[in-house]
């Protein structure tokens, strides 16, 4: 199915389904995906062959002089951001600049457009390193990524590039102390020959004493809306995701948002 990539480093502002309008930064490659994961739902599409494709990052002199240049702009018209969100085209934290670009951002921001929020959308494959995690701190909103509780559905569903310790993952989300939110996608379907199904009572209460351990600010539940680079991947529909929701609010006193 068809997929997109952000093609520059500042884009939007789009309205986000989770964040209100959002003006969008991408720290990845504008012609190519770069990502730990290679999530079979991805809207970016697959991965390239790192072998043929050598990955091209903005600097962070360059996503500075862009973003001061966007916010400059919609202040003149007017309009300014929701939400200053970290997505695009794979995994922001990978950028090896990723703390300074944020420290820039929160300076432009308080400069521009003080009542808009930071967020960082991240699959939480970097918390491992420690500037990395300092950075994601000192954001509004910190939304990292669990997919399972099962190493086995998220080696389905995320394709993780590399070793991934799901053990390890939820141990550095608990050291937020619960200064993040934890985003989750429901699917079903069959990738490579192997079924899978995250919205099982199974898969949903392990998921949910996952949640108990690591004390999110909040939750925030989805499915695709988007084409998928992977064939036959099912959307939830909302009912069994506004279940799902309903069952982690009588288990916890999480609070938790639906996006179908």
């Amino acid at each position: 199915m068809a997929t997109f990539l952000f093609d520059e480093i500042i884009f939007g502002p789009v309205q986000s389904r989770r964040l209100g309008v959002s003006l969008g930064i991408n720290l990845l490659p504008t012609d190519s995906k770069l990502c730990s994961f290679d999530c079979i739902y991805c809207e970016c599409g697959w991965n390239p062959d790192p072998r043929k494709v050598k990955a091209k990052l903005p600097s962070r002199g360059q996503v500075t002089e862009e973003l001061e240049k966007k916010l400059h702009e919609m202040s003149d018209g007017g309009k300014l951001p929701d939400v200053i969100t970290f997505a695009g085209n794979g995994e922001p934290t990978m950028h090896p600049d990723f703390a300074g670009i944020i420290d820039d951002t929160i300076a432009l921001r308080d400069s521009f457009s003080p009542r808009a929020r930071i967020a960082v959308l991240s699959n939480s494959t970097m918390l491992f390193k420690a500037p990395v995690v300092e950075a994601l701190k000192k954001i509004d909103d910190n939304i990292l990524k669990l997919d399972s509780a099962f190493a086995e559905t998220i080696e389905i569903m995320d394709q993780p590039v590399g070793r991934f310790n799901l053990d390890k993952t939820v141990e550095q989300l608990c050291k937020f102390n619960g200064k993040l939110i934890i985003q989750t996608m429901f699917l079903k379907g069959s990738y490579n020959g192997q079924d899978f199904d995250n919205t099982t009572d199974k898969e949903v209460y392990a998921w949910i004493e996952l949640l108990k351990k690591i004390k999110p600010e909040r939750v925030m539940i989805y499915t695709i809306a988007r084409d998928t680079p992977a064939q036959n991947l099912n959307k939830i529909p909302l009912s069994v995701l506004e279940k799902i929701a309903n069952t982690v609010r009588h288990e916890t006193d999480l609070k938790v948002e639906v996006s179908g």
